[in-house]
């Protein structure tokens, strides 16, 4: 398991975020992305500046965030 410091060691330049919307995406859509073996990194589509968060599968999960949601596999 990765630890919150591990996490933003990561190279995710790669990585291949998803959109979950929850409605006509009009004020922000939040990305997903898997960016290794438990790990997350968690973005917004209308902020592409801002750099994403990143967490294990245990934070998503303690967070609400189910991946399923996103088309992704815990």
């Amino acid at each position: 398991m990765q630890n919150g410091t591990d996490l933003y060691a990561l190279d995710i330049s790669g990585a291949s975020f998803t959109k979950a919307c929850g409605g006509p995406c009009t004020e922000g859509c939040v990305t997903l992305a898997r960016i290794g073996e438990d790990a997350w990194a968690l973005g917004d589509s209308k902020r592409p500046d801002v750099k994403p968060l990143r967490f294990t599968t245990e934070e998503l999960d303690a967070a609400g965030i189910d991946p399923a949601r996103f088309g992704l596999g815990a």
